[in-house]
């Protein structure tokens, strides 16, 4: 084999292992393929309005600026739930997993729908922004941003 033609050969065996690697690891990048309603913090909160819960019990916010989303769950008539979606193990954005959580696509950690870590290697729950009903609308206090 000729000294050129065996680098074309390596480079490209290189590149394909390269590729075989990289792929599965840039699905956190893709955009979410789920409906996420965008929205403004004002005063250090995000207002919803709570009609948009009258299709489905959990809803994602994504506030402008920012790269994660909030997903917000009607627990009751009066109580809602909103976890940050960036996984505490190195800060991806999570993706739901059904009815069964979230899901990192970088270490395959796994969060149940209260945050709580199902599967390593995170070790702390998701960030919890507290709630409040005000005037037909969601109120989420941000007091610290990701």
């Amino acid at each position: 084999m000729e000294r050129r033609q065996f680098i074309k050969s390596s480079c490209n065996v290189c590149m394909l292992a390269a590729a075989g690697y990289l792929l599965p690891k840039l699905e956190g990048c893709s955009p979410a393929t789920y409906a996420v309603f965008k929205t403004d913090i004002v005063d250090k909160k995000i207002t919803i309005p709570l009609a948009m819960f009258a299709t489905s019990p959990i809803q994602f916010v994504r506030p402008k600026g920012w790269y994660y989303d909030i997903a917000v769950q009607k627990r009751d008539e009066d109580h809602y739930t909103a976890l940050l979606l960036q996984c505490t193990h190195q800060e991806n954005q999570l993706t739901p997993a059904g009815n069964n959580g979230y899901t990192c696509s970088l270490h395959g950690s796994q969060f149940d729908v209260n945050g709580i870590v199902r599967k390593g290697p995170a070790e702390k729950r998701l960030e919890q922004y507290t709630t409040k009903i005000q005037n037909n609308n969601l109120v989420i206090e941000i007091l610290k941003t990701p």
